[in-house]
């Protein structure tokens, strides 16, 4: 209660005591108030920011890094991509010249094959007029073997045979040698 009495005993402006002004004291207090603030949160609040800046510079430097691997990955696999299309297009002009040389070979084949049938066709036709010719010279034959067996068993007689005989010596006599 001493205290008191001694804050009521001081002149106004001196010493400590109650200032009723209230502009200047939320002024000193909240002076007071930011000061210890800014001494005490400061820290803490540097060493969090601290923290933050290093993993957003730990988080960049990451994403950088990978982004490098990113961009080297896409190279290798453009690379591997513009090899693949050398390939193909290699293996699209070997296919055409393949396709070309049998498309040659197919049709010198198929043309020695036309010429070989139209031989073979010939032969064949060759062979079957020869064995149409042989049996139409066959049945004339025997035609004229049977016209000329039945001339003879018509025309068959005695005098006949001692004519053609007759006629037979005659010609061996008549025969000198040479």
């Amino acid at each position: 209660m001493h205290n008191l009495i001694f804050l009521t005993t001081l002149p106004l402006g001196e010493g400590f005591g109650f200032n009723g002004n209230i502009l200047e004291t939320n002024i000193i207090n909240l002076a007071v108030v930011v000061g210890i603030v800014v001494t005490f949160v400061g820290d803490a609040l540097r060493s969090l920011l601290e923290n933050r800046k290093q993993s957003i510079v730990n988080a960049l430097q990451q994403a950088e890094q990978r982004a490098q691997e990113a961009k080297a990955k896409l190279a290798t696999a453009q690379a591997q991509l513009d090899s693949a299309k050398e390939k193909a297009v290699t293996i699209r002009q070997q296919g055409r010249t393949a396709a070309d040389q049998e498309r040659a070979q197919f049709a010198a084949q198929t043309k020695a094959d036309t010429e070989r049938l139209q031989s073979l066709k010939e032969e064949t036709l060759l062979l079957q007029q020869q064995k149409a010719v042989a049996q139409v010279s066959q049945k004339v034959i025997a035609l004229a073997l049977a016209k000329v067996r039945e001339k003879l068993t018509r025309r068959l007689d005695a005098t006949f045979h001692e004519s053609v005989n007759n006629f037979n010596v005659v010609q061996f006599t008549n025969y000198t040698p040479r």
